[in-house]
């Protein structure tokens, strides 16, 4: 309790500059620890979802019959059932307009395939980049606070005749908050970058692997149509 209340009395004393940066490094670890909390979720759902739609996939369902089944629940697709709705729809579509020869209908909805996963990529990947600039940036945020406190105690001590450690270590106490300050912003946000970034390549090689796989399946769909 002495510890904590030390602490405060340091960050209430200190320069309105240091004070600035505390204040600026406490609400970039606030705000990253929402999106960790939120990001975290979205992964989990992400996987979560592609693995029970890969399921209901290879089960030997219907293509078509799937497809209605997506389309016809009235609700906002993602992730993997995204990729499909797209490709499928677009390879119906150019199906109906007749006189389509089998590569084009597969390159049609290969394009559609291609633009949902970058479509689903980008918002996996949206706030990292925020995560990943409070990790960079933070220490050096922290340490320009350290640096100004350390500069401000010692100029203090041009106005006095005897220095001593007492004089200064409150000064410098102060200006070494703002360095735990941006190492308790920053670790966190880079350990959890790290980790979703890694969860998102592996998501994204899943819907590229299952873009593939699907499109070899209509490749054999468009031939067969093209024999009847």
């Amino acid at each position: 309790m002495q510890s904590d209340l030390q602490i405060w009395q340091l960050v209430l004393q200190a320069s309105w500059l240091v004070q600035g940066v505390l204040a600026i490094l406490l609400l970039a670890s606030i705000a990253s620890w929402v999106i960790i909390f939120r990001k975290r979720q979205i992964l989990a759902k992400a996987g979560k979802e592609a693995v029970s739609f890969e399921e209901r996939f290879w089960s030997g369902t219907d293509l078509t019959q799937l497809h209605e089944n997506i389309t016809g629940a009235h609700r906002l697709t993602s992730g993997m059932e995204r990729i499909f709705d797209s490709g499928f729809s677009e390879f119906l579509r150019m199906r109906q307009q007749g006189r389509m020869s089998p590569n084009a209908m597969v390159e049609g909805a290969q394009r559609s395939m291609r633009i949902a996963l970058t479509r689903e990529t980008e918002e996996l990947e949206n706030h990292l980049n925020f995560l990943a600039t409070v990790g960079s940036t933070s220490p050096y945020i922290g340490l320009f606070g350290t640096v100004w406190g350390i500069m401000t105690s010692f100029h203090q001590l041009a106005n006095v005749n005897q220095a001593t450690i007492a004089m200064v270590a409150p000064g410098i106490s102060e200006a070494l908050v703002a360095t735990a300050m941006g190492l308790f912003a920053a670790i966190p946000a880079v350990i959890a970058y790290n980790r979703f970034s890694n969860q998102v390549d592996r998501l994204e090689v899943r819907y590229d692997n299952f873009k593939e796989e699907f499109s070899s399946i209509l490749q054999r769909q468009a031939h067969t149509l093209s024999e009847e």
